[in-house]
């Protein structure tokens, strides 16, 4: 088990959990005493006040941090956590669309009776392994850059992108639209006569390397969740395919490289958004995950 020098929390333990490189993800941190009463929750965001720079440490050496076992009641004290850290919101507009958030927050305000973990995986590793056995194919593939296509319906559908473009670019008019398209992340826009906006993100990075997360290169690339989609693909910037086996094999490595646990009522799961990918199992009902993306990120 880690140590901390904090004394306004402790470590814990979850099923699942790995140690990755050194580093146990995600970290467990939980109060120093069982809660005593229904307004626990004033200690904790004293505490959160008190040691942000701490917890904020943790989140970049550790990648992921679980906080586990306060009265964490509803979205309410969910954002009366969140705040604490002082970070800009940034809203969700799609897949590779900045501004791209540095860190992601889940609560667990309903945990299902069956299945719905949020799987983590460290992104460097996905590089590293993509990179030890096929080297050409990323050389080839970190050169040209990668371009994705998605089509975003003018209402909202359940897509890859998950989004209608009024909902990505935050207006219902196609001008502003395209503005927004320009200025904030560099996509072009196609019109389609049924209402539907065919939309180009051009050139990508197949992988990143991040200040302050120790010079490793990350996967930073949607590659195996557009690849041959019936709304979305992705190839190399100048139209090369990318091999199916390829794909596959990304699969399979990110699947290997997954750490989940199950969730708890409260539970907190904050992640560095620059060093780890994440995904949803499907689960039985009920399930009430909330999620905040803040701080916008220099990529």
């Amino acid at each position: 088990m880690e140590l901390i020098t904090c004394v306004d929390f402790k470590v814990g333990k979850c099923q699942g959990q790995k140690l990755v490189d050194g580093v146990t993800m995600p970290l467990v941190v939980q109060p120093p005493e069982e809660p005593k009463n229904s307004n626990d929750m004033q200690s904790l965001l004293l505490a959160l006040e008190k040691n942000n720079d701490w917890f904020k440490q943790m989140i970049i050496k550790n990648s992921a941090v679980l906080l586990r076992g306060f009265n964490v009641r509803n979205a309410e004290d969910f954002n009366d956590v969140v705040q604490t850290f002082q970070w800009d919101h940034v809203p969700y507009m799609g897949p590779a669309v900045k501004p791209y958030p540095e860190y992601v927050m889940f609560f667990c305000e309903v945990p299902p009776p069956e299945g719905g973990e949020t799987p983590i995986g460290p992104s460097c590793r996905v590089a590293e392994r993509m990179m030890e056995e096929f080297p050409e194919a990323v050389k080839e593939m970190e050169e040209k850059g990668l371009k994705y296509t998605f089509m975003a319906p003018p209402q909202a559908a359940s897509t890859c992108t998950g989004r209608s473009w009024p909902e990505i670019f935050g207006s219902p008019d196609p001008a502003e639209a395209v503005k927004k398209a320009k200025a904030n992340a560099d996509i072009d826009v196609e019109w389609l006569p049924d209402g539907s906006a065919h939309l180009t993100l051009a050139p990508r990075p197949l992988t990143k390397v991040f200040e302050g997360r120790k010079g490793r290169k990350v996967w930073f690339n949607l590659i195996h969740l557009m690849y041959n989609k019936k709304v979305a693909s992705v190839t190399m910037m100048d139209g090369t395919e990318i091999p199916e086996k390829i794909v596959r094999r990304i699969e399979e490595i990110i699947e290997e490289e997954s750490i989940q646990f199950r969730w708890e009522k409260g539970d907190i799961l904050f992640l560095d958004n620059l060093a780890v990918y994440h995904g949803r199992r499907p689960s039985l009902p009920p399930r009430k995950v909330l999620v905040a993306a803040c701080k916008v990120a220099s990529i």
